[in-house]
């Protein structure tokens, strides 16, 4: 079968290191686009992350094009209509900063218009991210949360700090804390913790019910542990050469890497005509 759609994550992935997507894999996707097939940024990023790489690709402002991000938390049309929200719960949100904080760690709340910490020392990854992501960063305490958790929309949590401590939390996260997640790490030094029912491979299952496409029709490319859930539903799930070793071991086919075109000569490869 054709492939009909290509789930593309951003980060390691579309990107090279200088953020910046190269001539090679641009041409590329601008030629599946107008061959019809579908090109849906898939991404652990805000929409605010996204814009910018949406607006090059020609992608933006579509009725009929679409972009996933939070990992899966969120899908929508690029012109913005929402498919599926999952959100995490206030009294979740709670328990895992109860947790952070006996533990000494630092953890972040992402919704779509700010970035909050949740502990007046701000670490360098919050500062990374809310630039990476063009989110404002600011401190709220948990009580000051409290204070207008009616109001709140959370789309995930991270939390952060360099891989050795993040590896040890992972061990650490109490069985019956860790059930009200789906925890992924998109980089060594985050740690995001979303709604259970979300991730990048449900969100494609939801898009193509949506479109009439079969997963035996899609093709999906990452780079990190937060991506194999797509890798693993795309009928054809494509690693970058520089993943890490779970994510290509997961994957049917891995390409080269970031910084040499990778995306672009899988979608040649497997996709055009």
């Amino acid at each position: 079968m054709s492939i009909k759609l290509i789930a593309i994550d951003i980060d390691g992935t579309l990107i090279a290191d200088d953020h910046t997507i190269t001539p090679a894999t641009k041409q590329a996707i601008q030629t599946a686009t107008q061959q019809g097939i579908n090109i849906v940024l898939c991404t652990g990023r805000p929409l605010t992350g996204v814009t910018s790489y949406l607006d090059e690709l020609g992608l933006n402002h579509q009725n009929n094009e679409y972009v996933i991000s939070y990992n899966g938390s969120l899908a929508q049309t690029t012109a913005g209509k929402t498919l599926a929200k999952y959100t995490v719960p206030f009294d979740d949100m709670i328990d895992l900063g109860v947790f952070a904080l006996k533990h000494g760690l630092k953890m972040i709340l992402e919704t779509a218009t700010t970035l909050i910490a949740t502990t007046q020392q701000i670490d360098q990854y919050a500062v990374h991210e809310s630039k990476l992501v063009s989110l404002p960063l600011m401190y709220q305490s948990l009580d000051q949360l409290a204070a207008q958790k009616d109001h709140l929309e959370i789309s995930k949590l991270m939390i952060t700090g360099p891989k050795d401590d993040l590896d040890q939390v992972l061990t650490t996260i109490p069985d019956e804390l860790a059930a009200k997640f789906n925890i992924v790490r998109s980089e060594d030094f985050y740690l995001e913790f979303i709604n259970p029912a979300a991730s990048k491979g449900n969100a494609l299952q939801l898009m193509g019910t949506e479109l009439g496409i079969d997963q035996s029709e899609m093709m999906a490319l990452g780079n990190a542990q937060n991506d194999e859930s797509m890798l693993a539903y795309a009928g054809i799930g494509v690693a970058m050469g520089n993943s890490i070793p779970s994510t290509k071991a997961v994957a049917d086919y891995l390409t080269d890497d970031n910084n040499h075109d990778g995306v672009g000569k899988a979608i040649e490869k497997f996709a055009l005509n």
